[in-house]
C-alpha cells in the first residue's frame, strides 16, 4: 500500500507522526508532503519527520491564498501521480483534496472545525470518509456534503495523540528549563495569539489579542515571566514592538509540551495548544475571538476558562496563578479525563486495514 499525507501545521506534525512511523515500520510507501510555513517545517525538522515542501502558505488575503493554492495544486500533482498513492490523508488540506480528486485517489480526512467553513467546503465533500473527535454532532458536518455513515467519531480530543505518548515526566528537569527560556520570576504565564492568516479569522480583524492581553501584561510585567508564542513572522514584530522588554517573544522552534511545563498559566487564542494545556492540567483561559466545539467541551468540563474583557482577565490571572490547591484538582481532573480518550490512529489503521472497499 501507499499512503500520501498532505501535512500543513505544526498541529499535524505532531498528529500524523506516530502513524507515519508505524505505516513506514510495517513496510509500506510514504509520501509527506507539506508547504512552507515556518512553525510547520522547522517542527517537521526537529521530529525527524521526512516532508517535501511544495508551495507555499498564502497569507491572509484572499486572493493570494486564492493564487498560492492554485500554484501549489499544480505543483503537486505531478509529485503525487510519480508516487501513486492508495490513498490521500490529509487534515483537509484544499491542495491534497484537488489533487486526489483530479487523479481518482481515495480519500480519508480529519477535521475538528467545522468553524473553518471555508476550508471544509473545499474538501469535505471529496472524501471518502471524515474522522473527527466524539464532541462535534453529526449535524455539525450537514452542509459539507458527507453523509452520517462516512463520518466515524474518535473518543478524543487530537492533542490526546501525541499527549499520550509523551509526557511532561519525560522532559528536562524543571531548573534546566527556567535556565533555558530565561526564567528570572518566580510565576510565569504563556500567551499563544490567535491565527490572524487563517480564513475563517477574516472578518475578526477588529479582535485581536494584543488589545487584551495589554492591561495584563503592564499589571504584571514587573512580577511574572511573561513568554509569548507567535505564529507569524509579522506578529512577532508587532508584539516586540508594541511591549518590548516587558515580554519575551519566543520566536524560533519551541517544544511546546516543554513551554506549557514551565507555565503556570497558559493563555490561549487559538484551539490546540489551549486543549493542550487544558488536556495536561494546566491552569487554562481562552481568549479566542471565536467560538467552536472543542472550546466548549474543555469549558464544560472545567478544563478551560473563557475571558472576553482585559480586567476580568487581570482579576483571573491574579486569582489562579497562586492558587495551589485549584491547581493540583485541575491537574487531576485532566489526568482522568485524558486517561479515558482512545487513540485515533486506532480507527485509522482500521480503515487503512479495509482501504481496498473505501
Amino acid at each position: 500500500m501507499r499512503i500520501w499525507f498532505d501535512i500543513l501545521t505544526p498541529k499535524q506534525v505532531l498528529f500524523f507522526k506516530p502513524i507515519v512511523d508505524n505505516l513506514l515500520s510495517s513496510g509500506k510507501k510514504v509520501l509527506c508532503t507539506s508547504r512552507k510555513y515556518r512553525e510547520c517545517t522547522e517542527l517537521a525538522r526537529e521530529k525527524l519527520l521526512q516532508i517535501e515542501i511544495i508551495g507555499k502558505y498564502g497569507g491572509p488575503l484572499k486572493y493570494d491564498k486564492l493564487r498560492q493554492s492554485a500554484k501549489r495544486t499544480f505543483e503537486l500533482a505531478d509529485t503525487v501521480r510519480e508516487f501513486e498513492p492508495d490513498v490521500a490523508i490529509s487534515f483537509c488540506s484544499p491542495e491534497a483534496a484537488r489533487v486526489a480528486f483530479g487523479l481518482g485517489i481515495k480519500q480519508i480526512v480529519f477535521n475538528d472545525s467545522p468553524h473553518a467553513y471555508a476550508v471544509g467546503k473545499l474538501t469535505i465533500p471529496l472524501a471518502q470518509f471524515l474522522l473527527c473527535p466524539w464532541i462535534i454532532p453529526y449535524h455539525a458536518w450537514e452542509n459539507f456534503g458527507i453523509r452520517r455513515k462516512q463520518i466515524i467519531r474518535y473518543r478524543a480530543l487530537d492533542p490526546a495523540v501525541w499527549l499520550k505518548r509523551q509526557q511532561i515526566k519525560d522532559l528536562p528537569p524543571s531548573e534546566k528549563l527556567r535556565a533555558k527560556y530565561q526564567l528570572t520570576k518566580e510565576k510565569t504565564v504563556v500567551i499563544r495569539p490567535e491565527e490572524t492568516k487563517a480564513a475563517y479569522m477574516i472578518y475578526k480583524k477588529n479582535k485581536t489579542t494584543i488589545s487584551l492581553i495589554q492591561p495584563l501584561i503592564e499589571t504584571l510585567h514587573k512580577t511574572t515571566n511573561i513568554l509569548i508564542l507567535c505564529r507569524y513572522e509579522e506578529q512577532v514584530e508587532e508584539i516586540s514592538r508594541k511591549f518590548g522588554s516587558k515580554i519575551t517573544v519566543l520566536d524560533k522552534l519551541v517544544d511546546g509540551l516543554e513551554l506549557i511545563s514551565i507555565a503556570d498559566i497558559f493563555i490561549g487564542a487559538g484551539g490546540t495548544m489551549t486543549a493542550e494545556a487544558a488536556l495536561l492540567g494546566k491552569p487554562t483561559i481562552s481568549i479566542s475571538p471565536i467560538q467552536f466545539y472543542v472550546e466548549d467541551y474543555l469549558i464544560r468540563t472545567g478544563l478551560v476558562k473563557k475571558v472576553s474583557g482585559p480586567d476580568r482577565l487581570v482579576d483571573l490571572v491574579r486569582k489562579v496563578i497562586n492558587d495551589e490547591p485549584s491547581s493540583i484538582q485541575q491537574k487531576k481532573l485532566a489526568n482522568n479525563i485524558l486517561n479515558k480518550m482512545e487513540d485515533p490512529m486506532a480507527k485509522l489503521n482500521k480503515l487503512l486495514d479495509s482501504y481496498i472497499t473505501l
